[in-house]
């Protein structure tokens, strides 16, 4: 059974987040504050972190950089702010998704259930790892490795670069990638792709000369082979 923490200064929304979790079979612990959101973690250890950003005694900013410093835990932050601004800053902070106030229930949940089901590996594929130069990206434990050293990344990097790697050369749009990563129809900005894009290069940069992510302009992404 996962367990999920939610943080929201808000008691109500604490409360009715719980009901909806519990009533789809989680195990749920809340914290009002950032600073108890930071203790609940270490103590509950929680399968995903239901965050808000506007919080007493540290913001979801933090929070999300605290946690991001000794766990890959998926992280979706729940907030009313909805600039593209905000939710570009956290997921370039490290978080996995992000939901707008108010929020609809069941997308919300189809959220939950397509982070928690991707960061538990799903049986839907066959091939759980690909390889290249310098390069091995495995879904069976989230493990990412460029020159034989594991490389720290977000279970929704490693599953957006298992994605482009495992269908070398094929041209995907940005619409396609939200679709097929995050595992339904995703209502948010496509610049999500692209944050996550970037912090993905930053980490393979120099990796190798035998292949590259490549922007194909007005389109999306490829990984393309030089093999």
């Amino acid at each position: 059974m996962s367990k999920i923490l939610v943080v929201d200064d808000e008691r109500n929304i604490c409360e009715l987040l719980n009901l909806y979790l519990v009533k789809e079979g989680y195990t749920v612990e809340t914290a009002e504050d950032g600073q108890a959101a930071v203790e609940k973690f270490r103590s509950f250890d929680p399968d995903l972190v239901l965050l808000d950003i506007m919080l007493p005694k540290m913001d979801g900013w933090q929070v999300c950089r605290e946690i991001r410093k000794s766990s890959n835990v998926p992280i979706i932050m729940v907030s009313a702010k909805g600039e593209t601004f905000d939710k570009v800053l956290g997921l370039e902070l490290g978080a996995d998704d992000y939901v707008t106030k108010p929020f609809d229930s069941k997308e919300l949940m189809a959220r939950v259930k397509t982070v928690l089901r991707r960061a538990g590996c799903s049986a839907d594929d066959n091939r759980q790892e690909v390889e290249h130069h310098n390069l091995y990206v495995s879904l069976t434990n989230y493990k990412l490795v460029v020159k034989g050293k594991q490389v720290d990344a977000p279970p929704k990097e490693i599953e957006l670069l298992y994605h482009l790697a495992k269908n070398p050369n094929r041209v995907y749009t940005r619409d396609q990638l939200l679709d097929e990563i995050w595992g339904f129809k995703y209502f948010g900005d496509s610049r999500t792709v692209d944050v996550h894009i970037k912090r993905i290069r930053e980490k393979l940069e120099g990796v190798s000369d035998r292949w590259a992510i490549r922007t194909v302009w007005g389109i999306g992404y490829k990984f393309e082979t030089m093999e």
